[in-house]
């Protein structure tokens, strides 16, 4: 098992919070001296109007721009490197990404291929990168993946059938636009899908070995503004109130878990949604109350202290009694939210439990859970999720 230091660092980008800051992005362009910028994104991104936005605000700065929208919902290795082509026969020298975590990781992706001009399945891993990347600026446009604070890129390698983590803080962005108003484009599946997948990017944070003070501030806040304003979101699309506290809670769980890892949950969410191509947040939100269970007695304090944050009452309450109630809020909050989904719903059988075990076991989220964790104790959790 790898030793943690115990010295805590902490990187992130240059952050602006708030709504209409999409706006802003010419001139941020125009402090890199961008003359060509890469703007990155897909379909949907762009019919809702954002991609224009971004488009006008470096057209009115005279930044010239070419777009890449062949973007898949879980960001392919093809589609990168296409990317990166495009990046270089354009002479580009900056890159915005805008919309949700497909086109931002893929923008992370396109950098670093072009920094370093070979594919990008040579940087799985951690620190594997060796060349600054381009000038990277992202607007995400769904409250959930913090892939625009975070040092994580996942790529999908659909001739693997599984996804693959890069681990760098050379992927951390340079300035991250946070607009609230961008949310509004979302459904409320989506809004489901990334408001679960922020929740455990706290949760995981939080009770990751690689916690510390300087990431549990920022988790606990996460876990409280989203538990506490997710359901109403989603009942009321229109309040741009509530997509700030929900946005605000996402940007804290990904600058909390970019810093402290994360855990058994995104290891095998990241294996599962390589396998069968679902979206990310779904599979967390199938596996987040099995994970709990199993990690709850190697950190019982800190999901007390979790329980605490979600408003239940653990007086007088024992660590399996506290677990419980953890697992029947998780349980509650998700259905509250429109999931209820277990994985065979989705195709998932017992007979690909060990493939997705074995990659779950190489992804570098395991490294960081609290509980240490065999292939077996892996296979024993999915299928107590199917």
């Amino acid at each position: 098992m790898s030793v943690i230091s115990p010295l805590r660092k902490f990187v992130s980008p240059e952050i602006i919070f708030g709504a209409g800051s999409r706006h802003s992005v010419g001139n941020y362009a125009a402090t890199f001296g961008a003359r060509r910028v890469l703007v990155v994104s897909d379909p949907g991104v762009q019919a809702a109007g954002w991609v224009g936005d971004v488009l006008a605000s470096l057209d009115r700065l005279g930044i010239a721009h070419v777009l890449y929208t062949a973007v898949s919902p879980n960001p392919r290795v093809e589609e990168v490197m296409a990317g990166a082509e495009l990046y270089r026969a354009s002479g580009c020298d900056v890159i915005v990404a805008v919309g949700g975590g497909s086109p931002m990781d893929c923008a992370k992706g396109i950098g670093i291929v072009a920094a370093h001009g070979r594919s990008i399945l040579e940087f799985e891993g951690v620190d594997t990168i060796r060349v600054p990347s381009p000038p990277l600026i992202l607007i995400p446009t769904t409250a959930g993946t913090s892939a625009d604070v975070s040092q994580f890129v996942i790529i999908s390698n659909q001739a693997e059938r599984m996804k693959f983590s890069i681990v760098s803080k050379a992927v951390v962005p340079d300035v991250s636009l946070i607009d609230p108003e961008t949310t509004v484009s979302m459904d409320p599946f989506l809004s489901a899908c990334t408001g679960i997948d922020a929740l455990v990017h706290a949760i995981e944070a939080f009770v990751s070995t690689g916690s510390g003070p300087l990431t549990d501030p920022h988790a606990l806040e996460a876990m409280r503004l989203i538990n506490g304003n997710l359901v109403q979101m989603i009942a009321n699309p229109h309040d741009i109130a509530l997509r700030e506290k929900i946005m605000l809670g996402s940007m804290q769980a990904g600058l909390a878990f970019s810093n402290a890892i994360l855990g058994a949950v995104h290891a095998m969410s990241h294996s599962l949604g390589g396998y069968l191509d679902l979206p990310h947040g779904l599979c967390n939100a199938a596996l987040v109350e099995h994970v709990v269970a199993f990690n709850f007695d190697a950190a019982p304090e800190r999901f007390r202290v979790v329980a605490e944050t979600f408003g239940i009452d653990c007086r007088g309450l024992t660590p399996p009694q506290v677990r419980g109630r953890l697992v029947d809020h998780l349980i509650a909050f998700k259905r509250a939210v429109g999931f209820e989904e277990s994985l065979k719903l989705h195709g998932v059988g017992s007979s690909d439990i060990p493939f997705l075990s074995q990659h779950a076991m190489q992804d570098p989220c395991i490294l960081t859970n609290p509980r240490h964790s065999t292939q077996r104790d892996v296979e024993v959790v999915y299928g107590e999720a199917l």
